[in-house]
């Protein structure tokens, strides 16, 4: 395992990921508190919201007033998402620190399913996105395929396919004149398993050696955490969580889909491996408590159930 990071990035997308695919409604004061809650841990990215249709995503209806409301740390982001031109005209008339992304899906059918647009006429939405953003000053920093390790409705997704995605957004990041900073590769529907990561991975990296990956893992059928830990052994340094295990996916086409890989539970297996995260552990379990009695029900997170070692290792040492 000597290509383990030294530390990793966690980028938090609980309060977006979970907040809006909960079927009772959430208070605007309660996702309010959860955002200000976890940024009191150490996490320095935290999405708060996303910017998309109410009528499609009802738990989304109050992005600006959740992105007003907050008291902002200097040293976090606190950002949100939008998937076209509309939602990053109302992202932008908020305090919330946007930047640009571009994306696309390795499952055309998917693409469809989550935005109306199949590929092609995504990546024309793409180049009015980039046109905005170079208007209003807004720096492209990351771009993300998406079902990169399988599709509920198109089925197994090959290598080859998402390494031409990854090759069509880097086209057209150079096409006007950006430097992507990280390529992520998300397992949007929970298909990925260890040997498929490690194959895309693989894959994506012969041909672009140099380009720094991300990772966004669902854990839809159980195998989030161990495919975290081959990222993590392929040297993987930047993945997106959920506290608690929150979330899912709203068009994912199955009413199993989980959210991302729970945070603590990464934070806890990265520290156990000596790799940092700058997360205050114990902190975060009580972030995760919090979001079980805002959602009232269980959520999927072990840590939040089990606790850190921390107080065991001090019986142990007295």
């Amino acid at each position: 395992m000597s290509d383990l990071p030294k530390r990793i990035d966690i980028h938090e997308e609980g309060p977006r990921e979970g907040f809006q695919i909960e079927q009772g409604p959430i208070s605007t004061a309660d996702k309010v508190r959860f955002c200000e809650a976890l940024a009191e841990t150490g996490l320095h990215d935290v999405q708060c919201v996303s910017f998309v249709d109410a009528r499609r995503v009802p738990g989304m209806a109050d992005a600006v007033e959740v992105a007003q409301t907050i008291r902002q740390r200097p040293d976090v982001h606190y950002t949100g998402i939008a998937l076209n031109l509309r939602g990053y005209e109302r992202a932008v008339q908020t305090p919330l620190h946007i930047t640009g992304s571009l994306q696309m899906s390795a499952s055309n059918t998917f693409s469809i399913h989550n935005t109306n647009k199949n590929n092609e006429e995504t990546l024309a939405e793409q180049r009015r996105q980039l046109e905005f953003f170079r208007d209003k000053g807004i720096e492209v920093d990351t771009a993300i395929v998406m079902t990169a390790f399988g599709c509920n409705f198109e089925g197994a997704i090959a290598p080859e396919t998402v390494r031409d995605c990854v090759g069509s957004l880097l086209e057209l990041a150079d096409e006007f004149g950006i430097k992507l900073d990280r390529m992520r590769l998300a397992d949007t529907v929970g298909w990925a398993s260890p040997l498929s990561v490690q194959r895309v991975v693989g894959i994506v990296r012969d041909k672009w050696p140099d380009l720094k990956l991300g990772l966004h893992l669902h854990d839809t059928r159980g195998t989030g955490m161990a495919n975290a830990l081959m990222g993590l052994q392929m040297g993987i340094d930047s993945y997106d969580t959920a506290c608690a295990g929150l979330g899912g996916c709203p068009f994912a086409g199955h009413k199993g889909a989980a959210g991302n890989i729970c945070t603590e539970d990464l934070v806890f297996m990265a520290h156990e491996m000596g790799i940092e995260t700058g997360v205050d552990l114990d902190a975060l379990i009580e972030c995760a408590r919090m979001a079980e009695d805002i959602v009232g029900h269980q959520l999927p997170g072990k840590i939040m159930h089990g606790g850190s070692l921390s107080k065991f290792r001090h019986g142990a040492g007295a």
